[in-house]
């Protein structure tokens, strides 16, 4: 009898251990449906979809940033001086996957973004975009 309590105890000993580690590891949250901006210490933000936001190392996928480019001779006087481009992550020189390992320590704040809002709305009309078939002239 006394060995059955103890191989019962050692068994809730070790889910317990176990259940912490995958708690801290934040296997057990999903990744987040929504669109998420997470701006960094270094001034980016980045746009995707968050996972173990609870780790000390958050990802990032389905990842979209802000590209701002200087106009140096705007041809109209009311033109905007600056050109600001949303950019799908993976054509950059160094041909990074669509996944990102954040340092939470480089995370200054996240905010969720509305279905509505203009980078979502950006966001959605490059995947229709990207998933439109080709059509062939004739």
């Amino acid at each position: 009898m006394k060995g059955f309590f103890s191989s019962k105890l050692l068994l809730l000993i070790v889910v317990v251990i176990a259940g912490a580690v995958l708690w801290k590891l934040d296997v057990f949250t999903p990744t987040s449906s929504k669109y998420q901006a997470v701006f960094l210490t270094n001034n980016q933000v980045y746009f995707g979809k968050m996972s173990q936001a609870n780790g000390n190392y958050p990802v990032l996928k389905d990842i979209y940033y802000l590209r701002v480019s200087q106009v140096l001779q705007p041809r109209n006087p009311n033109t905007p001086e600056q050109q600001i481009q949303l950019v799908k992550l993976g054509n950059e020189l160094h041909g990074p996957e669509d996944e990102m390992r954040i340092n939470r320590s480089q995370i200054l704040f996240i905010e969720d973004l509305k279905a509505d809002s203009q980078v979502v709305t950006a966001i959605n009309e490059f995947v229709k975009s990207q998933a439109a078939p080709a059509v062939e002239a004739q």
